[in-house]
């Protein structure tokens, strides 16, 4: 039995109507895998506008005053940039080791003792005004007039524990800038760290160094 023109016609128009409605879905799927597919250029954009931030904001944050930057002015003076080198060294090696340890979890500690940061307070506080004494009782400059010695690297390196603007600045960096917690986000910011805060306390380094040439009296000398 031969099928009717009608039901021929029928037959075609349900054909036409399926592959309509099949490259329609297609061009929708697409459409809908290229609105979630990550964009390379985006991304990269994205990339490249985190880490200007955060170069920013470590060279802000570490050339800007604090007990670090200071003390290594006031080691410039008193002692000379040559003297001074073991100091500077150990802030940079410490504090960039403080920031890669806080990364990975240090905090936990602290949050798992909740009188820990009160104590870490009481610390950072006494030690401060222990060296601004010492500073202060300075009476000489120049070789090795000057009563007592220069901070050591280990002593600088631990110094970054109880310095209340190197643990601002690691947490605030880390919170910021390593928040998914990943250990290449962490990286990243502790290598950043340590790139921008050698040459940016140098420059207090030297600065004390040259201040030194005008400080040449034990007045002048404690008044700075």
């Amino acid at each position: 039995m031969r099928p009717s023109r009608s039901s021929s016609d029928n037959i075609s128009r349900s054909f036409a109507s399926i592959s309509v409605i099949h490259c329609a879905t297609q061009h929708f799927t697409a459409t809908i895998d290229d609105t979630l597919r990550p964009n390379p250029t985006i991304i990269a954009r994205m990339t490249y506008e985190v880490l200007t931030a955060l170069v920013a904001f470590a060279l802000v944050s570490s050339i800007t005053p604090g007990p670090n930057n200071l003390m290594l002015m006031a080691s410039g003076v008193n002692f000379g940039a040559l003297r001074t080198i073991p100091h500077a060294l150990g802030v940079c090696v410490g504090f960039t080791v403080m920031v890669g340890l806080v990364g990975l979890g240090l905090m936990r500690i602290f949050d798992a003792v909740p009188y820990s940061h009160d104590i870490l307070k009481i610390v950072s506080t006494l030690y401060l005004l222990y060296l601004a004494y010492k500073l202060a009782t300075t009476s000489s400059l120049g070789g090795g007039s000057v009563q007592g010695e220069p901070m050591t690297f280990w002593q600088a390196v631990l110094f970054q524990w109880v310095n209340p603007k190197a643990w601002t600045m690691a947490l605030t960096a880390m919170t910021v800038y390593a928040g998914s917690g990943s250990w290449q986000a962490v990286l990243l910011v502790t290598v950043v760290f340590g790139i921008v805060n050698a040459p940016s306390i140098s420059v207090w380094v030297f600065a004390g160094d040259r201040l030194g040439q005008f400080l040449s009296t034990p007045s002048r000398l404690r008044a700075f």
